[in-house]
């Protein structure tokens, strides 16, 4: 049963996805890299791997995971309209 667990919750990570391109800002909590036109900025931590050696220049593949911080709703379909009074 316990192995099951595990596989499951495997099963839900979120999905990585990767951006290449040349490192042209680094912070103590972000890294960009221009990939064609666009800036992309990500967030990093103390426990990124690999960014020990990563400077400005430097071209890199970027692995992330996309997060929600936030959740605003904005209509509820589900809803039922409240009953009238008769």
């Amino acid at each position: 049963m316990f192995t099951t667990t595990v596989a499951s919750a495997r099963a839900e990570e979120a999905k990585t996805y990767q951006v290449t391109g040349p490192v042209i800002e680094l912070t103590d909590s972000t890294i960009t890299v221009q990939k064609d036109t666009d800036k992309w900025q990500i967030a990093r931590s103390k426990g990124t791997k690999g960014i020990a050696d990563v400077k400005v220049g430097d071209k890199v593949t970027i692995y992330y995971r996309m997060v929600a911080t936030e959740v605003e709703v904005k209509s509820n379909a589900a809803a039922k309209p409240a009953k009238k009074d008769k």
